[in-house]
């Protein structure tokens, strides 16, 4: 399958039925609906306040549809995440939330906040990967991820927020760079101050984000990794030079830095030139 029909199921992921409408718990607020857009699976869960917060019983089901799609293996799914989904689908007045890949078990010496049960790729129907991106940085004690060339956006919770841009295709190495740092000091600083918890750190993570189209991972009805991987696309024109020289993110597993490198690294109190550029690279691309 050409990139240019993988682009095609890309775009039906981000459209919006207009005609569908989120259900309504016995409060009148709209219902969390998750999508997994691998298993057609779909669940509907109940929050306890207009900001989220879900009841053990509904994190239960969210772990359900949130297994690890490979193996059918299930794990707890952190309810921050889970209330990122909400405020998402909130905030955009969308009908549900589709996830590509959300609980992946863990491979030996991997700790990726997948496997943690604390990150989620996903789309936001009618919405631009680079508008729910911002959404999210904003929100604090988060690592966000846009995948300029797969389409989707990488959310998670963490101790320290981290941005990154990735230009790798479907089944590529992950081809990441950081981005915003000096906003993701701030955004941190202003959750404190708002009386939001830092999440606890937990395991000092590998690269948190491993390639997602895998061949056991995609549709099963197309197996798109097998595929592209046999012809990937190459980067975009502009992009090859410059993702080869700062594969350093979080998602770019050949460089294997931890996350505290990036974290405490001094050079984050600014965000360079470099940073700024690839941030509008990736609005460029994620539209």
């Amino acid at each position: 399958m050409s990139y240019a029909r993988y682009r095609h199921y890309v775009r039906l992921w981000h459209k919006k039925n207009p005609k569908q409408k989120a259900p309504l718990d016995a409060h009148g607020r709209p219902e969390l609906v998750i999508e997994s857009i691998n298993t057609r699976e779909q669940i509907a869960l109940s929050p306890i306040s207009d900001q989220g917060g879900f009841s053990a019983s509904e994190l239960e089901r969210a772990a359900r549809v949130l297994r690890d799609q490979r193996t059918g293996n299930e794990f707890p799914v952190d309810p921050g995440v889970v209330d990122i989904l909400y405020r998402l689908q909130r905030h955009f007045k969308t009908h549900s939330i589709r996830v590509i890949s959300a609980y992946r078990t863990p491979h030996p010496g991997s700790h990726s906040r997948h496997g943690q049960g604390r990150a989620i790729d996903l789309v936001v129907p009618g919405a631009s990967d680079r508008a729910v991106a911002r959404f999210v940085r904003d929100l604090g004690f988060c690592g966000v991820g846009v995948y300029t060339r797969s389409g989707f956006v990488h959310v998670d919770v963490r101790a320290r927020s981290y941005f990154w841009v990735d230009y790798s295709g479907p089944g590529q190495p992950n081809r990441a760079r950081a981005v915003l740092r000096r906003l993701a000091k701030k955004v941190d600083r202003r959750a404190l101050a708002a009386g939001c918890p830092r999440p606890r750190a937990g395991v000092r993570p590998d690269p948190d984000v491993e390639a997602v189209w895998t061949a056991d991972s995609v549709w099963p009805e197309t197996r798109l990794a097998r595929q592209i991987a046999a012809h990937p696309p190459g980067p975009a024109a502009g992009q090859a030079d410059a993702t080869d020289r700062h594969a350093t993110g979080d998602g770019a597993r050949a460089t294997g830095a931890p996350e505290s490198q990036h974290a405490d690294d001094s050079s984050n109190d600014e965000a360079s030139d470099d940073d700024q550029a690839a941030e509008q690279a990736a609005e460029r691309g994620a539209k």
